[in-house]
């Protein structure tokens, strides 16, 4: 490979690892397996050793993976964080283990514990309470997200016993388990939500909910693993675990103290087959030197521990050939390509179609029709292509190229800036996506009328509902004119939407289904503007003002409200009787102290959380706001506050108050 050769391999390998760093550390939506990411990361590492004059220190090589999530306070870790290296096969943990033993030239135990797949977390504590709990972010700084944390009842808020040190810190991994996944994809598929691809990314989609009481509901668990501090009570890894879990800690049991290697393999053997038996992910094997000494000698690379690593399960892969792929239209518009393949067995069931994600996707893979394909389950659940048998294509096969127009009804399809999905802007004549509109209305989470999506797609085929405001036009002599209907289901149905008028605006404003409005979203600009006409008058400085609305979701409603076919659907609900404005409760509110009032809240507080001075906000009638502008009335702020904040509210001489300030102010 000369210089131009290697310059544009390693070009390609950085931009496709951040694109897949982004996926799996932000939007917790990995694209590919974990390993084929580590070989793409070994062949950039490969590739950068053999033509060190191409070395940059934003390469993905020179970092650990990041998931911070910029609507939280970040905070240092104290100790770095790093990633452990990786291994596939017993012949790198030989390797691990020769060097080891040629560093520390004396004898020593190995721990071996499991890998859990979940999202990692750092807490610390100090004098035996919890004080922060940290996301492993960067690795030298992370979201502080001790809110959240806290509703996870394995974790000590105060310490039993006695012995621990003053200041420490403890690491683990929130997982979320199988059961309780399960229970929740349920609910998303019954409310018309589209579900998470395993547990892994619905314990750390969770844990970035900025609603900690949304986040104790999700019901998830943590394993602590790992003590880092001063004063430990032994220099033994295994044995300050064992006391951590007297102190209250969660400490797995599923962990063993190994005089060689060879009952390291002995162990991963074991569970590489009982982890089918867990009830809870895991992907992997962690093996740590236990003497705490010993780990100080054999010390750190620059982003990896020399004394521990990772042997990696390898998820179970079939091989089966290309036979077509439909193109799928959502709600939404977005096109999905399904690939259809040949039957094959996969993880005990058969298997017959694998999503292919996006475009982008099809272009890395290179996919192409009669193709031997390697199927696995992400998570162990959702089939996926994740490589092509090349050895075996076709020589006159083409790429795959992905489509320029509806499959449904022919629109040409767009793509907007800063996305991977295809579109079909035709979102008021595509069948699929009106059919996808009602749907989403009436689900239980939105409107909760007593129909489904067979039901949505009987009315629409029938030309009886066009559009969600049809629904109450409805008459039960039309019903009863559909076969499936008779006079007991047809009443039922006039009666569920009847009932529907008295859902309230929040939920309304959900089940218009504008695009990145979810139940969260919809309660905030519900809370915020108080009614539709608000909202359809408010400018996109006033929407970005709302409590967790940015740009995005401003310009998704500004074109929602600008379409004159949705001001009319609204024009007809409200004719209807449906609820577009917010009822004030008299009894949710404990004075109006703060009517009238735009609050921005920015860093921590001592008597109260984030969450709890929003809650007081609005119960004295105030309104909660996430960026400051000429229209906000105070700036309540909190220790560890960010400087931008307090340089905006100064330009624009916003009142700063503090939190003793602000409960003068309501009492």
């Amino acid at each position: 490979m000369n210089h131009n050769e290697a310059l544009d391999r390693i070009t390609f390998l950085r931009n496709t690892l951040e694109t897949h760093n982004y996926h799996y550390y932000t939007l917790s939506e990995p694209i590919i397996s974990d390993f084929d990411f580590d070989k793409l990361m070994k062949e950039l590492e490969k590739l950068e050793g053999e033509f060190p004059e191409f070395a940059d220190p934003h390469s993905p090589t020179q970092r650990v993976g990041n998931d911070i999530n910029q609507e939280f306070y970040q905070l240092e870790h104290k100790y770095p964080m790093l990633s452990l290296g990786n291994t596939y096969n017993e012949g790198e943990l030989g390797d691990f283990d020769a060097r080891v033993k040629k560093t520390l030239d004396e004898p020593f135990e190995y721990v071996c514990e499991l890998k859990y797949d979940g999202t990692s977390i750092n807490l610390t504590y100090e004098n035996g309470r919890l004080k922060h709990a940290i996301t492993r972010g960067d690795g030298t700084k992370g979201d502080d997200v001790t809110a959240n944390v806290k509703t996870i009842r394995s974790i000590p808020l105060t310490l039993f016993g006695e012995g621990f040190p003053a200041f420490f810190e403890i690491r683990g991994e929130i997982i979320m388990p199988h059961s309780v996944f399960k229970k929740l994809n349920e609910e998303k598929i019954q409310h018309g939500e589209q579900p998470f691809a395993n547990p892994r990314n619905a314990a750390s989609g969770t844990l970035k909910i900025q609603n900690s009481s949304l986040v104790a509901r999700r019901k998830l668990d943590c394993f602590l693993y790992y003590i880092v501090g001063e004063g430990l009570p032994t220099s033994s890894h295994f044995q300050n675990l064992e006391i951590a879990r007297k102190w209250g800690f969660k400490v797995p049991s599923y962990l063993k103290r190994c005089s060689s290697i060879e009952d390291v393999y002995e162990f991963i053997k074991y569970w590489n087959v009982e982890r089918k038996n867990l009830p809870f992910d895991i992907d992997g094997i962690v093996v740590k030197v236990d003497s705490l000494v010993q780990q100080r000698k054999l010390g750190f690379t620059s982003k990896t521990p020399r004394w521990a690593i990772s042997y990696k399960f390898q998820a179970e892969q079939a091989e089966t050939r290309l036979l077509s792929v439909d193109f799928q239209v959502g709600r939404t518009g977005a096109v999905t390509p399904v690939a259809n393949l040949e039957p094959v067995q996969l993880a005990g069931t058969t298997v017959k179609r694998a999503s292919l994600h996006n475009a982008d996707q099809i272009v890395l893979l290179d996919v192409r029709l009669n193709d031997m394909v390697f199927v696995e389950k992400a998570g162990e659940i959702i089939p996926q292509i994740i490589g092509v048998n090349i050895a075996n294509r076709n020589l006159n096969s083409q790429p795959l190229k992905f489509i320029e127009y509806c499959p449904e009804c022919n629109t040409p399809l767009i793509r907007t800036q800063g996305e991977v999905a295809f579109y079909c802007p035709n979102d008021n004549g595509c069948p699929p996506q009106i059919t996808g509109k009602i749907e989403h209305f009436i689900s239980r989470a939105a409107m909760n009328i007593n129909a489904g999506e067979a039901t949505a797609e009987l009315l629409y085929r029938n030309r009886l509902v066009n559009k969600v405001s049809d629904l109450y036009q409805l008459t039960k002599q039309q019903l009863l004119s559909l076969d499936r209907f008779a006079e007991k289901s047809a009443e039922n149905l006039i009666k569920s939407i009847e009932e529907s008028k008295q859902v309230p605006f929040p939920r309304v404003l959900f089940a218009l289904g504008i695009r990145f409005v979810g139940e969260t979203v919809a309660k905030k600009l519900a809370a915020h503007f108080k009614s539709i006409d608000s909202l359809i008058d408010a400018s996109t400085e006033e929407l970005i003002e709302a409590e967790e609305i940015g740009e995005r979701i401003a310009q998704s409603i500004m074109a929602y409200f600008s379409d004159e076919k949705n001001r009319q659907i609204l024009e007809d609900l409200r004719a209807a009787g449906i609820q577009l404005v917010v009822k004030e409760n008299a009894e949710s509110r404990i004075s109006d102290k703060l009517t009238g009032l735009s609050i921005i809240i920015s860093g921590n507080f001592e008597r109260y959380s984030r969450e709890e001075m929003k809650h007081l906000i609005e119960l004295h009638g105030g309104r909660n706001i996430s960026s400051i502008s000429p229209k906000t009335d105070y700036l309540l702020a909190g220790d560890k506050i960010g400087p931008s904040k307090l340089d905006k509210a100064r330009k624009l001489n916003i009142p700063i108050i503090n939190e003793n300030d602000f409960i003068k102010m309501i009492e």
